[in-house]
């Protein structure tokens, strides 16, 4: 067979300038092809794309720039989340199934690493990559899984785990909702490796037998999890309830996603932009009582929102621990003074919405415990 030489293109990593996380269908592929005998190169520059016999090109975000010109090669095969979004086709199952070329990234990681800044290519470096399971049964409008039904088996972990790394990330969309949960946590609990959950758990079907079991792991930082709607006040709740019952107390330090700017209705009237700011401060109440780190993720709509500087500031003052640990909303916001955006997107919010001030207050070492 004659072998071919192949360029591999993340464009995640070469449009997002803090994007540092490998791309798993971009590993896979160059461990097949190289399997084959091919020669397999990370191309880091849109200017040098000739000289490939094949060309493939993978991207998660659908807003990273990919040039119209480089789409045209007819020797390129393209695909992803950010081309396709919840449409996207599957890889091959020759390729779906490989162990990830974990290789693919080692020059561009000796290229760029700064002295003293190696933990920033982590993922590249530490970690064995991939998913436990696939697929999820909430069918959330605003994922890319919502015309999933379940969440099944997806590769086993000797699948794509290296055993010369130390860690461990998975990527699955609802692995608690997999039936055959049990059996696959233990396999990584067998492994002694530290592991994450890169896209949350979801808290709210999470049983006693669940928690101990995940928390007698050695879980690598924060467990995360997420309060995605309001609605779900009463149940999360209930389950951070029985997860401080049940679980040691040096394991109890949580981080949570919040949800923030998606209008379930599909309309974004003007008067749903304040009671969405409202709902999103009180989730991060709740999370402040219960010793939780909240983590906000704004839907793009954010971005067309009146009051998009308010979800700005919001997502500065909780998405940095220290500053939302020790400081209120407000003195985030007065400590960087006057002239500072953020204060001013505060003042005008509070003054066109008082009823909303004692958000603002709020500090999580104040809150901590009533409940």
């Amino acid at each position: 067979m004659t072998e071919l030489k192949v360029g591999i293109i993340d464009a995640d990593l070469l449009y997002r300038s803090r994007h540092l996380f490998p791309n798993l269908a971009c590993m896979k592929l160059s461990g097949f092809h190289k399997e084959r005998g091919d020669e397999t190169e990370l191309v880091t520059d849109y200017g040098k794309t000739g000289g490939y016999d094949k060309i493939y090109l993978s991207k998660v975000f659908t807003d990273t720039y990919v040039p119209g010109e480089i789409l045209e090669m007819e020797n390129l095969t393209y695909g992803g989340t950010g081309f396709y979004y919840d449409n996207a086709p599957p890889l091959p199952e020759e390729i779906e199934h490989h162990m990830p070329d974990y290789g693919l990234y080692q020059k561009y990681v000796e290229k760029n690493m700064q002295p003293g800044k190696s933990r920033a290519y982590k993922f590249y470096t530490d970690y064995s990559i991939g998913f436990l399971s696939r697929g999820c049964f909430r069918r959330c409008a605003f994922c890319v899984n919502r015309n999933s039904l379940k969440s099944e088996a997806a590769s086993p972990l000797e699948e794509f785990m290296d055993r010369d790394r130390k860690k461990l990330c998975f990527l699955d969309d609802n692995f608690l909702a997999c039936c055959g949960w049990e059996p696959i946590l233990d396999k990584v609990l067998e492994s002694g490796k530290r592991f994450q959950f890169r896209q949350g758990l979801d808290l709210r079907i999470m049983q006693k037998r669940q928690m101990e079991k995940l928390f007698s792991g050695k879980l690598d930082g924060n467990v995360i999890f997420a309060f995605d709607d309001i609605r779900d006040r009463d149940i999360i709740v209930r389950k951070l309830e029985l997860f401080y019952e049940t679980v040691p107390t040096y394991h109890k330090e949580l981080k949570m996603y919040v949800l923030c700017g998606f209008d379930r209705s599909g309309q974004w009237k003007p008067d749903f932009w304040v009671q969405d700011i409202r709902d999103t401060l009180e989730r991060v109440r709740i999370l402040m009582r219960y010793g939780c780190l909240a983590y906000i993720m704004r839907y793009e709509k954010c971005w067309k929102s009146p009051y998009k500087g308010m979800y700005i500031t919001i997502s500065r003052w909780c998405n940095q621990p220290a500053q939302y640990a020790k400081k209120s909303l407000r003195q985030f916001c007065m400590e960087q003074g006057e002239q500072y955006a953020s204060n001013r997107y505060l003042t005008e919010f509070e003054k066109a919405y008082p009823e909303l001030s004692e958000y603002f207050d709020m500090k999580y070492g104040e809150e901590l415990g009533r409940f």
